[in-house]
């Protein structure tokens, strides 16, 4: 069996862990309990590394949809004697709403079959396979189910029949006739803890129904949004709550390992940690998508995450594991096939270690736009911020590996001393919130000197534009964050310039934006980038130009799947999703360019209302 494509995956969430579930009603990926455990389903990466598949058989059309402002997820089958209805969640914990969303999700995954009309046969196989697929459990029937052993999970499969075991492997087939339910569940524990008891029919029905409650109750307190494309802004919205980890406040970046940039490319990187830019940008981007009011769980974290570093004078970290973990250290999995022969698959992500200075920016800017927020923080937090701003003016002139983590040698990157720029005119706006009003003059004098610096030695006049780096003629999407973060005007004479190359010659024949086409160490190409897409279209509303933004913005989301979600990157030859997936980043670029298009179209209505009255007022 071939890989399926990316786009055929739903995600399901719990705010702890995630699932991936095919159109054909397969899960190919979960990992238990967190988000960066081993897998106990990873056929999204090999065919022969498990799944749990319920499906019709011979099921002739298949449609589907997440169920009204939930990540909950209805899948219709359709054959030629009758019609499946599947709903499948990562339960919630028994009666939590609103914020308190993730705070004792019990660890299941609940499914849901009802035959809706006919009469129809229902198969389900169940093979689990522990650490990445090395672990071939065994199975043993029990009452109301059975229970897989083996390494150190143990999985309960709770279903209302008995079922055929073949080793490590379950199957059975289920006559179905129109109204009738059945459930199944799926629980996880370590080897050491007690083992859970199987779950009955209606425990299953009211766990389903209480979960779709939560993720409702969520979304009635936090969405408000009422621009543009609303339907896509709330549900990026959840999608990025999905990829919280609730106990601690972290979001990772994509919820899986190892989808390629590139088919059969080495360009395969596990992205289920947290990058200080990515959740920087991501409450953010929920500002606008959704109640912020988690900001503060994620600034208490990340002090504690980091503590000591800076103020011993080290980097701040780039990326930590959700439970604050530091070292990411990367191994690959060999005995992994790769999606689609892409290889190596890995665990840990090298990139832990790397010097990237913009992490400042994007850490102070979500404070800035989260001020309102940030007046319950604990003093550690304060104190953290602060020196996250000493340490962009103290480092700046230095040069990191950038923001697409190259793993060459270190330059000046533009898009570094850039956010270095933006962290200190963040900082002076928050100086007194962080109880820091004496440093604002020195941090005013050095947001100054890199703003010189970035206008003399960052614009190329044979590029026509600003560039990648200090002294290159070569172009990167990043310099598109210019007018987004405010150093200068999206109408000015050269961010036009700027925005302009790029749309004319960092773009596919789709006219989707490429992160950057130097060459960059690795082997390979990559496809182009859905966030750099959005950054274009926010770019260009900055710049008054809204019938282009508006376009640049529909070509980026016509690729989202048929339940909305976005991967990192596209094929620029077949267009298919490219990366892993879903991807917090290009939801991010969804919600921030729908609501820059969506301030900009405002503020021109009112001109125009505004020079309309004048005119009026004037015969």
């Amino acid at each position: 069996m071939e890989n399926l494509p990316i786009a055929d995956y739903a995600l399901l969430s719990d705010c702890r862990s995630a699932a991936l579930v095919s159109r054909g009603g397969s899960v190919d990926w979960l990992c238990a309990p967190r988000f960066d455990a081993g897998s106990v389903f990873s056929r999204l990466l090999d065919r022969v590394a498990g799944h749990w598949s319920i499906h019709p058989v011979d099921a002739a059309s298949v449609s589907r949809r997440y169920l009204p402002e939930t990540m909950v997820l209805e899948t219709i089958f359709r054959t030629a004697t009758g019609t499946l209805r599947l709903v499948d969640a990562m339960a919630l914990g028994m009666g939590e709403r609103g914020h308190d969303l993730g705070l004792a999700s019990p660890g299941a995954l609940v499914r849901q079959g009802t035959c809706l009309e006919g009469t129809l046969e229902v198969e389900m196989e169940f093979a689990p396979r522990p650490e990445y697929g090395i672990v071939h459990p065994l199975l043993a029937p029990v009452e109301g189910g059975l229970i897989a052993r083996g390494g150190a999970d143990v999985l309960v499969l709770s279903l209302p029949t008995p079922i055929a075991i073949d080793r490590s492997t379950a199957r059975v087939r289920l006559a179905m006739t129109a109204g009738q339910t059945i459930g199944f569940a799926l629980r996880h524990c370590s080897s050491w803890e007690p083992t859970p008891g199987t779950w009955d029919q209606d425990q299953i029905a009211a766990s389903l129904e209480d979960t779709i409650a939560g993720w409702r109750s969520w979304s009635a307190i936090h969405q408000q949004y009422e621009g543009p494309w609303r339907d896509q802004v709330h549900h990026s919205g959840r999608v990025l709550q999905a990829l919280s980890f609730r106990p601690t406040g972290a979001i990772v970046a994509a919820p899986t390992t190892s989808l390629p940039e590139s088919v059969g490319g080495e360009r395969n990187w596990d992205y289920r940690y947290t990058w200080v830019r990515d959740a920087s940008l991501t409450l953010q981007a929920l500002w606008v998508a959704a109640c912020p009011d988690e900001a503060e769980l994620f600034f208490g974290w990340m002090a504690n995450a980091v503590a000591g570093q800076l103020e011993q004078g080290m980097d701040l970290q780039i990326m930590f594991g959700i439970g604050g973990e530091h070292d990411l250290s990367e191994r690959s999995l060999q005995h992994l096939a790769g999606w689609r022969g892409s290889r190596p698959v890995r665990v840990g992500n090298g990139a832990w270690d790397q010097r990237q200075l913009d992490v400042y920016g994007e850490l102070l800017g979500a404070a800035r736009l989260l001020a309102d927020h940030l007046g319950g923080l604990l003093p550690s937090a304060r104190r953290f911020l602060v020196q996250a701003a000493e340490a962009a003016a103290a480092r700046w002139r230095e040069p990191d590996q950038g923001i697409w983590e190259v793993r060459g040698g270190p330059r000046d990157f533009l898009y570094s001393k850039l956010m270095c720029w933006a962290a200190l005119d963040c900082a002076i706006s928050l100086a007194d919130q962080l109880g820091a009003a004496e440093r604002a003059a020195a941090w005013t004098s050095t947001r100054e000197e890199i703003r010189q610096a970035i206008l003399e030695r960052g614009w190329s006049e044979r590029a026509g534009a600003f560039t990648q780096s200090f002294g290159s003629d070569d172009l990167d999407a990043s310099a598109l964050m210019m007018p987004i973060v405010g150093f200068l005007p999206g109408d000015d004479p050269r961010m036009r310039a700027t925005i302009d190359a790029i749309a004319d010659r960092l773009t596919d024949e789709r006219g989707l934006v490429y992160r950057y086409r130097a060459h960059d160490g690795l082997a390979g190409d990559e496809g182009t980038f859905l966030l750099c897409t959005f950054w274009l279209a926010q770019a260009q509303a900055l710049a008054g130009e809204l019938s282009r933004a508006r376009a640049t913005f529909e070509r980026a989301i016509a690729y989202a799947n048929d339940v909305g979600l976005l991967a990192e990157e596209v094929d620029p030859g077949n267009g298919e999703l490219l990366g892993n997936f879903p991807q917090a980043f290009s939801h991010i670029g969804l919600i921030n360019a729908a609501w820059a298009i969506a301030q900009a179209e405002a503020s021109t209505a009112e001109t125009i209302e505004t020079a309309g009255g004048r005119i009026g007022r004037a015969s």
